[in-house]
């Protein structure tokens, strides 16, 4: 046997170890695999698809766009969608490692749309399959979500307080970004019995959490122990003003308050060889009326304008006028100087209470979960879900990884890969871009950024739907983020803003000119094209 084909013979077994390994790890598991749904078979009748007459977006058995591999698919555009299957028996969440697993593809990309799993309560607390909605109880919501200044994979906790009785969402802060492709994805959420809480997209950990800690839930799972007494008023007579316009100070007599902020230069001296009788522009010579032109229909023909080739050489062309300069004596509208405020106070704050809603915890109090579904409503199609986890074992959600996620995933890069290639698109510059673009999301995550994220986030999303996007550019990004940093150090939250508006619009206008210089090249050659397919189309000057 040659050398290659003991290679190809070795790579072969190995492969069907890997495979045959990862098959008998889930025999070996099952029962630690609470729910499974591959979606190899149709659906209906085993999932209910919701009556509220809203929910008319169309759910179809379809498969996954390059496989042969079947999902469940959002078929329609700007529809609500809401589907729902029942475990055979609730899973317990309390004092064990939980595993929430799925697959998701967002086959035509994703602008606006929701992709997330409602794991849902049992039906005695008030819900039907068929009635199936927004209101509908659940227990833990997770997955991505994209849409605005909205890029998050959601977790979402409705834990029951105690002492009200009352469910509330607890929200977890900074969030992984949804990866902006047309790939498979894998979301994964590990819930542990020592309180942590685990993201994984893909198998990389995205995320780490404790669900009883106040820095990673909004709001926390235990309340405050006081509160600001909602009974308490503040006074009257209490000033919160720490400086005040001094009520001795008068206008000067000499102040102006009309005088103009800029005035005629009197001192400007038109230029030597300025041509007064010129015009900046002169009728195209070379022009000549076409002769399809109907003067009717299309009005007396004119020439098109051209710059006057005789003002090139010289300083100007036309009326010349003085130009203008800063007004010295201007110094604007008056105000009087700030003082200290003799009747400051402070800033008001209601005295604290002790809260009556505060509770001791030691582990959340998990509801079971009776029932998956999927509630979203979204403006894009050709959204697939796919193999369904509910497990015990990280291992199994590993394999379920491993051997149906994996595959899908290697291809599609690759074919990615491929259409980059013919569409001009480095592999170098390609991986760069992702990777840049994959620290920037992670940095506009950072928890002290949270005031700027919604604007990091508009930006970095707008420069990566750019196709060739210039390094410059990501420089640009790059700097307003680094430009809050700084600032958050060393300056005030005014400053801060204010720069990152203006470095965010520089930015802007950056990936702004990079779209516009590929649209109007794009024009071009649309124009090239009707030049030879078309005749000369009849245009009417404007006047």
């Amino acid at each position: 046997m040659g050398v290659g084909r003991q290679i190809r013979f070795w790579f072969l077994l190995s492969a069907l170890v890997v495979v045959a390994s990862a098959s008998l790890l889930q025999l070996s598991a099952s029962s630690d695999t609470i729910f499974y749904e591959s979606f190899d078979e149709q659906f209906e009748g085993r999932w209910i698809i919701s009556g509220k007459e809203e929910y008319n977006g169309a759910w179809k058995h379809s498969k996954s766009e390059g496989h042969d591999d079947y999902g469940l698919l959002v078929s329609e555009k700007a529809r609500k969608y809401a589907i729902v299957k029942e475990l055979d028996e609730p899973a317990i969440l309390k004092d064990k490692t939980i595993i929430l697993q799925y697959e998701t593809r967002f086959q035509n990309g994703l602008e606006c749309g929701g992709a997330y799993l409602k794991f849902l309560r049992p039906q005695e607390t008030g819900w039907t399959p068929k009635e199936f909605n927004n209101e509908s109880p659940y227990s833990i919501m997770f997955g991505p979500d994209k849409c605005g200044s909205t890029n998050k994979v959601h977790f979402i906790l409705k834990h029951k307080n105690p002492k009200t009785g009352e469910y509330v969402e607890h929200h977890l802060k900074n969030p992984p970004s949804v990866p902006a492709d047309k790939l498979t994805h894998v979301y994964t959420a590990i819930l542990k019995p020592d309180n942590e809480l685990q993201i994984l997209i893909d198998g990389e950990d995205k995320k780490k959490a404790n669900f009883l800690s106040d820095d990673d839930f909004e709001p926390a799972l235990v309340p405050p122990q006081t509160i600001p007494d909602p009974d308490e008023q503040k006074p009257e007579d209490w000033d919160e003003r720490a400086k005040i316009p001094d009520p001795e100070a008068r206008k000067p007599d000499d102040w102006n308050e009309d005088a103009p902020m800029e005035i005629e230069d009197e001192d400007a001296v038109k230029p030597e060889g300025w041509l007064d009788n010129e015009p900046e522009e002169m009728d195209d010579p070379d022009a000549i009326k076409p002769e399809d032109w109907d003067d009717e229909e299309d009005g007396e023909w004119e020439a098109p304008k051209i710059d006057n080739p005789r003002c090139e050489a010289a300083p100007g062309c036309g009326e010349w006028k003085k130009p203008t300069k800063m007004n010295p004596a201007y110094k604007g509208k008056w105000h009087a100087p700030l003082i200290d405020n003799p009747n400051y106070k402070g800033i008001w704050k209601p005295q604290q209470i002790p809260n009556p809603s505060y509770y001791q915890l030691t582990t959340p109090n998990f509801e079971p979960i009776a029932a998956v579904g999927i509630e979203i409503w979204t403006m894009q199609d050709g959204i697939l879900f796919d193999n369904i986890v509910i497990a015990g074992d990280e291992k199994i959600a590993e394999s379920y990884r491993l051997t149906s996620w994996k595959p899908k995933f290697e291809i599609e890069k690759e074919k990615q890969k491929a259409e980059d290639a013919a569409a001009g698109i480095s592999d170098g510059l390609s991986g760069f871009q992702k990777k840049v673009f994959n620290v920037l999301y992670s940095v506009a995550d950072v928890a002290f950024l949270s005031s700027y994220k919604s604007k990091l986030m508009d930006l970095i999303e707008n420069a990566e739907k750019q196709p060739n996007l210039t390094i410059g550019v990501l420089a640009s990004i790059v700097l307003v983020i680094f430009t809050i940093l700084l600032k958050i150090l060393f300056g005030g939250k005014k400053e801060v803003e204010e720069v990152a508006t203006q470095t965010s619009k520089l930015a802007a206008e950056g990936t702004s000119n990079a779209q516009e210089g590929s649209e109007k090249e794009n024009e071009k050659e649309e124009n090239e094209k009707e030049d030879v397919a078309a005749p000369r189309r009849r245009t009417r000057r404007e006047n």
